[in-house]
């Protein structure tokens, strides 16, 4: 029996459409904290509430293999992940399979320290785990795409810093493969697109598409925060986001082992492919 929690999510829901596509729904749960919202998922759904630690392991009760993807509440995520670990152990789940950050060990993005911990807490639990250590979304980019076009140019902190960026579905897509297949035991991956990128890149590339002129403005970083805030962001949100792109002028978003296209058995997302799907 395979596991998905945050099955709500964007990329909880790919994951359990990529099982769906296996042939897996019969042995597939969604876990959310609202099984109300994953009425529509068609596969068993069970309450998962990380704030509710006690209640854990009961909905894991069978679960031979979970995707533990990571938290959305940035500052409780070290504490939740370690009751579901916790859980995962009174269960007798058989593996783990963990959503982590892009160069987790090293990267001092200040999204990084709740990962390692996480990190950290499976080495520790005697489980069998697997990391996956996820990029950037690209869709993080693509998708203020609209903002580009109406204002004319893309704003950032990235400088001329290189990103590998990956979209959801190709990271939903090597979640599933390596939760349902073997040879994957204590390994960790970094999921990254095969082809690098600049914001000016992705300025370029948007110009190309739509026929207009998109320039590239890099900004400092609490320059940047302050736009982010004024299109709704709350402060935290355009502060972590912010931090993340700066980190990236030094290559914090960036890795070149091309592993999420080895799992993948092909290409990886291109940034044409990421745009033009933005624009549809």
């Amino acid at each position: 029996m395979y596991a998905v929690t945050g099955a709500t999510g964007q990329l909880g829901r790919l994951a359990i459409a990529a099982l769906k596509h296996r042939g897996l729904a019969d042995q597939t749960v969604a876990l959310a904290r609202d099984p109300q919202k994953a009425a529509d998922l068609g596969v068993a759904v069970r309450a998962f509430d990380y704030d509710k630690p006690e209640s854990l392991a009961a909905a894991l009760e069978g679960v031979d293999k979970l995707l533990l993807i990571s938290g959305s509440e940035v500052g409780k995520r070290e504490p939740q992940h370690k009751a579901v670990i916790a859980a995962a152990g009174q269960a007798g789940v058989k593996q783990i399979v963990y959503t982590s950050l892009l160069n987790a060990d090293t990267s001092e993005i200040m999204l990084a320290p709740e990962h390692q911990a996480t990190e950290k807490a499976l080495a520790e639990s005697g489980l069998d785990y697997v990391i996956l250590r996820n990029s950037w979304y690209t869709e993080n980019y693509t998708g203020s795409l609209g903002a580009a076009l109406a204002n004319g140019a893309i704003v950032g902190s990235a400088r001329d810093g290189k990103v590998t960026t990956a979209s959801r579905p190709d990271l939903a897509e090597a979640a599933v493969i390596v939760l349902t297949t073997d040879g994957h035991s204590g390994k960790t991956y970094e999921l990254a697109n095969d082809e690098p990128y600049t914001l000016a890149d992705l300025a370029a590339e948007l110009s190309r598409q739509s026929g207009k002129s998109i320039s590239y403005s890099d900004l400092p970083k609490a320059e940047y925060a302050k736009i982010l805030e004024s299109i709704g962001l709350p402060p935290a949100a355009a502060e972590l986001i912010a931090d993340s792109d700066e980190k990236a002028a030094s290559g914090a978003l960036y890795d070149d082992s091309r592993a999420l296209s080895r799992i993948l058995g092909r290409p990886t997302q291109s940034l044409k492919e990421a745009v033009a799907q933005a624009l549809r």
